[in-house]
């Protein structure tokens, strides 16, 4: 089957890790892929972009699978559970509220930490880094959601060598709160259609 432009897209999830090392100010790129996944679930009602535009899932399809760097074992049962991957959503945003956190302080006028952290945790050296040229908040920004990045895609990693290659999409934040998103507007959606045939047959 002839390919589509969007099977390339790990293309640009690649190019966007490796960008984030020459400059962090290239970190803002991936609000497009925190942003594109709600625009499409709220609009269409559906995952398209899980399905067909998610770069880092045909990353880890095509380093797991075709690459054959994957176990292809069946992810266990609380990774797919309901209370795993909205507890997990749970505290995915909470580290993200405080990095715009640390985001306002910076722009409030605290020092600027130049800082990756990896799993929340662990700080990487990120010197060479110049970010003299922009402004202090929007640096901290960068640090904050490239270390979001690089921690989602290194567990993405994790879990693709221990079991299937998008297991990470089991339990991925971003696919839960999408999943939430077309579940609630096609309730409506289903709600409204049934009022409408209601209103028909009573006429």
């Amino acid at each position: 089957m002839k390919k589509k432009w969007y099977d390339y897209l790990w293309i640009f999830s690649s190019i966007y890790l490796i960008l984030g090392f020459f400059n962090i100010l290239f970190a803002w790129l991936g609000l497009i892929c925190f942003i594109l996944p709600l625009m499409i679930s709220i609009v269409k009602g559906n995952k398209t972009y899980c399905n067909k535009y998610c770069g880092r899932g045909q990353l880890f399809e095509l380093i797991g699978g075709k690459w054959g760097l994957s176990r292809k074992k069946t992810p266990p049962a609380f990774l797919r559970s309901k209370w795993f991957r909205y507890g997990f959503l749970t505290f995915f945003m909470t580290m993200f509220m405080l990095m715009i956190y640390n985001t306002y302080l910076v722009f409030a006028g605290a020092s600027l930490r130049e800082a990756v952290t990896l799993l929340w945790v662990f700080k990487l050296p990120w010197q060479w880094t110049n970010t003299a040229f922009v402004t202090p908040w929007i640096a901290q920004f960068a640090f904050g959601f490239y270390s979001v990045m690089l921690t989602s895609t290194v567990l993405g990693l994790i879990t693709m060598i221990l079991f299937k290659p998008r297991s990470w999409c089991v339990y991925c934040p971003m696919g839960t709160m999408t999943q939430g998103i077309c579940t609630i507007k096609n309730r409506k959606e289903l709600k409204q259609w049934k009022n409408e045939q209601n209103k028909s047959l009573n006429s």
